[in-house]
């Protein structure tokens, strides 16, 4: 958290509008309370069945109310009903077709479900996210439904030993939001960086800034 307030100073931003999301995953209950206990006050986790047993497991052991869960893995639709029910923001909404299943379940659950919309910026077959020739109207698709509530942009750009190299994906997603707000979207939320790079995004516009090994370390 020192090293978000300092790299948000350096770039002239108010560290106030940075949060950490603290990625979770393979990271037992255990090393969860001791990190909220340090500070943290938003967990990641990647696959909505891991996240559901550890929801259960600490739902009574988490004293602290103000503590989100959020989804920052890739969301199947069959799983979107279980995605509703657990998380407080999905950073990973991709398709109209995944915005309906959302829309739909939070529906049923009387909820207004907060999305980001994940935007591909990489090659990668591995990465996913709706292109950006796709992205305005999903915006558009997702601002029409009742139940969901667009609050910004994610991507995930290749991983690269030297973080410089990320800075283009990190800027382009905050032009591309620059964009969509000029359109009328409400995309204020900016999910980019990781471990090894959010110092960089925070410095390109990055809101949320997904770190789960400088945390918890590597995982298996």
């Amino acid at each position: 958290m020192d090293r978000i307030r300092t790299s948000a100073i350096k770039s002239g931003r108010d560290p106030d509008r940075i949060r950490l999301v603290a990625v979770s995953k393979r990271v037992g209950p255990e090393h969860i309370i001791e990190a909220i206990k340090a500070g943290a006050k938003i967990l990641g986790e990647n696959r909505v069945q891991e996240a559901r047993e550890k929801i259960r497991d600490l739902k009574f052991r988490i004293q602290d109310p103000g503590v989100e869960w959020h989804l920052t893995g890739n969301l199947q639709k069959n799983k979107a009903g279980a995605a509703v029910e657990l998380f407080d923001l999905v950073h990973s909404l991709d398709s109209a077709s995944l915005a309906g299943e959302l829309n739909k379940s939070a529906a049923k659950k009387g909820k207004i479900q907060r999305v980001l919309v994940q935007v591909k910026l990489s090659d990668e077959e591995a990465k996913h996210g709706v292109p950006e020739n796709e992205l305005m109207g999903l915006l558009q698709n997702v601002s029409a439904m009742k139940n969901l509530r667009l609050e910004g942009l994610m991507t995930m750009p290749p991983y690269f030993e030297d973080p410089e190299k990320t800075r283009p994906y990190f800027r382009k997603l905050r032009l591309i939001a620059e964009s969509a707000r000029g359109k009328g979207f409400p995309v204020n939320e900016l999910s980019m960086g990781m471990s090894n790079d959010f110092e960089v995004a925070i410095e390109e516009g990055a809101t949320l800034v997904r770190v789960g090994t400088a945390i918890f370390g590597e995982r298996q």
